[in-house]
């Protein structure tokens, strides 16, 4: 039996494997946990009886089946798919989870309409222009009003919650902010856009709010949301503040759970924090209280709406065309590298471009905590961590994926990103058969990366001779690729080094390659410098030309 929990703005949150017998109630330890004022803390109790689902309501507020109040106190039952209101909530019960549950619109009941607000004789603001902090503060007071009115508004009663709402919802969304904004007129100030309130409103309700607007714009590659009152966002590498705002922190757990629903993951107080990604692939984290001590914290990064080449990163001025040549042989001759940098650095777009190089023939599997590689190849893997459920159970952690992934018989492996005891089974699979892996890690320089993976490996629980751990990253790691944000928000790869081995007092011996020389600033802050080879010839170059992969020597020479 499988139940789905169904929110006023269209989240759904499905429950699988429930007891015979459980409680809904509005905190632990009912099972279903329903986080509502108007919901009692044992709401009911759900009885399950040879497939038959039976209700006993134990609140004040009642239970609704469709429009009718149910007696209390009664063991009434439901029938499967029947539409079951508590509070805010409504719930339905499958013995079979439809495929469209998730993710797939159903078909609009109510026909759609465009309506326009318009206030007569009235001064409305211009677009752009900024409103002062006493304006926002008034337009956040407006928008937390109309959104209880809008709450008030739409009951779920009327709800058909057996198809995809979204179209449906949008229309009602619309019709009802049209009924508010004009009952709302004379309390709504002339500099207030009620074009643009009304959008930002219908956002909130069916889209992610405030954010919305960032999300389309290309310009934007990370959001920022302190507080409700307060996002920043990475733009064109620089992060400035915006005047955008919540109406209030109900409205913003709200898009955090409509972020994170559809994927099967869950955020309360006995679990504040989640990772999680949107239907394009983009990164979210989320924190709560009481973890975030201002309120719900929100970062988005966000994927790119095409998969960039290498040709794209050398336009950007991220690395030359004689680095990307060489980068380029080093995939299709299968070295393995670990590309290395700090946060926002660009570490995973330049995995998914040297992924890219990988030749179709070949088996991949990626393993990632939340799945942002979208590799161009046929034969690709795609595996994501689990986090444990509310009992702290069923956890599955990259390191069991990567241990899982050697019995898949790859060709190829790709992690994300090496953060803990998952670095030594990676380095094992780079010694023994997998060639040509990659990965990346958190570090600011080659050395740095290094110490890194050393102390990774110890957190493995293995009780290894530092000797023997650096024996293993020496003969697994081939190429470092060092990559940074610079000052001026531009991502360049400022190194790529060759590790060759390790010397007579067990030291790791690395040699640079490429390296990016910054030579000044200029008055407008951008950084200026160049990308350029160091003169040094890998020592493989003989191997690839063995193997007949050509090696121009050019493009090492200085």
């Amino acid at each position: 039996m499988k139940l789905t929990v169904v929110f006023k703005d269209g989240t759904r949150k499905e429950y699988e494997n429930l007891p015979q017998k459980f409680i809904i109630g509005r905190e632990p330890p009912a099972e279903v946990v329903l986080p509502s004022p108007v919901v009692s803390r044992k709401h009911c109790t759900v009885e399950i009886e040879n497939k038959r689902i039976f209700i006993t309501d134990t609140s004040s507020n009642g239970v609704f089946i469709g429009k009718n109040r149910i007696e209390r106190g009664k063991k009434t039952e439901v029938t499967l798919n029947t539409p079951v209101i508590i509070g805010e909530y409504g719930l339905i019960f499958n013995e079979k989870m439809s495929e469209q549950v998730v993710g797939q619109k159903g078909k609009p009941q109510i026909k759609k309409q465009r309506v326009e607000v318009k206030a007569p004789h009235r001064v409305e603001q211009k677009a752009g222009k900024k409103l002062t902090p006493e304006q926002l503060d008034a337009l956040s007071g407006i928008r937390d009003k109309i959104h209880k009115r809008l709450l008030e508004l739409l009951d779920l009663r009327w709800v058909d919650f057996t198809s995809k709402p979204d179209e449906e919802l949008k229309n009602l969304v619309n019709k009802k902010l049209d009924l508010i904004l004009s009952q709302m007129r004379g309390e709504i100030p002339v500099w207030v856009d009620l074009v643009t309130l009304k959008k930002e409103m219908l956002d909130e309700v069916v889209g992610l709010g405030p954010l919305e607007d960032f999300l389309r714009d290309d310009d934007v590659s990370e959001i920022m949301v302190i507080h409700k009152d307060l996002i920043y966002v990475e733009k064109k590498g620089k992060i400035v503040e915006t005047d955008k705002r919540f109406s209030s922190n109900a409205a913003l757990m709200a898009i955090i759970e409509r972020i994170v629903a559809p994927i099967g993951k869950r955020i309360d107080e006995s679990q504040p924090l989640v990772d999680a990604r949107l239907k394009d692939g983009s990164r979210v984290n989320a924190v709560i209280p009481p973890l975030a001590l201002k309120g719900p914290c929100l970062t988005i990064r966000k994927f790119g709406k095409k998969n960039l080449t290498i040709e794209d990163m050398i336009s950007f001025g991220t690395l030359n065309k004689p680095m990307a040549t060489f980068l380029e042989l080093c995939v299709k001759g299968r070295k393995n590298i670990i590309i290395s940098g700090g946060t926002g650095s660009g570490k995973t777009t330049l995995l998914n471009v040297l992924s890219s190089f990988i030749p179709h023939n070949e088996r991949i599997v990626t393993i990632e905590d939340a799945a942002e590689l979208r590799l161009p190849q046929k034969h690709v893997v795609s595996l994501e961590s689990k986090p444990a459920n509310v009992e702290g159970k069923g956890e599955i952690t990259i390191r069991d994926l990567v241990k899982n992934a050697l019995r898949m018989r790859p060709d190829r492996i790709i992690v994300g990103e090496c953060r803990g005891g998952e670095a030594l089974d990676m380095l094992q699979a780079m010694n023994t058969g997998h060639a040509g892996s990659m990965t990346t890690g958190h570090a600011n320089s080659p050395d740095d990366i290094l110490r890194r993976l050393e102390t990774m490996v110890l957190m493995s629980g293995m009780e290894l001779p530092i000797r023997a751990i650096r024996d293993q990253i020496a003969s697994a790691i081939d190429i470092i690729v060092q990559q940074q944000r610079l000052s001026d928000g531009t991502r360049k790869i400022t190194s790529i080094t060759e590790v060759l081995g390790i010397d007579d007092e067990y030291n790791i011996v690395t040699e640079e390659i490429f390296k990016f020389e910054q030579v000044g600033i200029d008055s407008g802050g951008k950084v200026l410098g160049k990308h350029t080879a160091t003169g040094y010839l890998p020592s493989f170059l003989a191997d690839f030309k063995a193997r007949g992969i050509p090696v121009p020597e050019e493009l090492f020479r200085v």
